[in-house]
C-alpha cells in the first residue's frame, strides 16, 4: 500500500491542545517547584502515547471542541509520529522526573523545560522535532519506522493537506 494512501484525518487542533496544555503543565511544575505535577503530566503523556491519542486530549475533546473555544483543522497526516513524538517527550520528562526525585534539580528541569520548548516550538510553529526525528528514523530504515511525510511536505512540519469535510 502506498504511503500516501496510508493518512488518516488528523485533528491537529486536538495535538496543539494537549502541547498548549503540556507547556501550561511545566511552567506551573516550575514555579511552585512540584515534581508530582511533572510526574503526573509525564503518566498522562506517556499514557497518550500508548492509547495512541493526545495525552491532554480529552479536554479538547470534551470542553474546548464542544464549547467552540477551539475548532477543528483536520489535516491528512500519519499518527505515528505524533505518537511517538509524545512517548519521546514524556520518556524525557519521565527522566526529569526521576533527576528531580533524585536531587539534580538543574537536570531534571532542564528536561522539562526542553519538552516544554519543544512543545511550544511545534504549537506555535507547526514543527514537531520528534516527527522529524520519526521520519529521519523511516529514512534510516529503523524498524519499526515505516511512514514518510505526507505530501512531500518537510520531516517534522505540519501536513499542508487540510479536509474540509471535517
Amino acid at each position: 500500500m502506498d504511503n500516501q494512501e496510508q493518512l488518516r484525518k488528523i485533528d491537529h487542533s486536538s495535538l496543539k491542545v494537549n502541547q498548549l496544555v503540556i507547556i501550561g503543565l511545566n511552567i506551573l511544575a516550575f514555579v511552585l517547584n512540584a515534581p508530582g505535577l511533572v510526574m503526573l503530566t509525564t503518566l498522562v503523556m506517556l499514557l497518550g502515547a500508548l492509547l495512541g491519542k493526545p495525552g491532554f486530549g480529552l479536554l479538547y475533546q470534551a470542553i474546548l471542541k464542544p464549547a467552540g473555544i477551539v475548532k477543528p483543522v483536520i489535516l491528512l497526516d500519519h499518527p505515528q509520529p505524533h505518537r511517538f513524538a509524545q512517548a519521546l517527550g514524556g520518556l524525557f520528562m519521565a527522566l526529569g522526573s526521576i533527576a528531580l526525585l533524585a536531587g539534580t534539580p538543574l537536570l531534571g528541569w532542564g528536561l522539562v523545560w526542553l519538552v516544554a520548548g519543544l512543545a511550544a516550538l511545534n504549537a506555535l510553529a507547526g514543527f514537531c522535532v520528534g516527527c522529524m526525528l520519526y521520519y529521519w528514523l523511516a529514512r534510516l530504515k529503523a524498524p519499526g519506522f515505516t511512514q514518510t511525510p505526507p505530501g512531500g511536505a518537510f520531516p517534522g512540519m505540519r501536513p499542508d493537506t487540510k479536509v474540509f469535510d471535517a
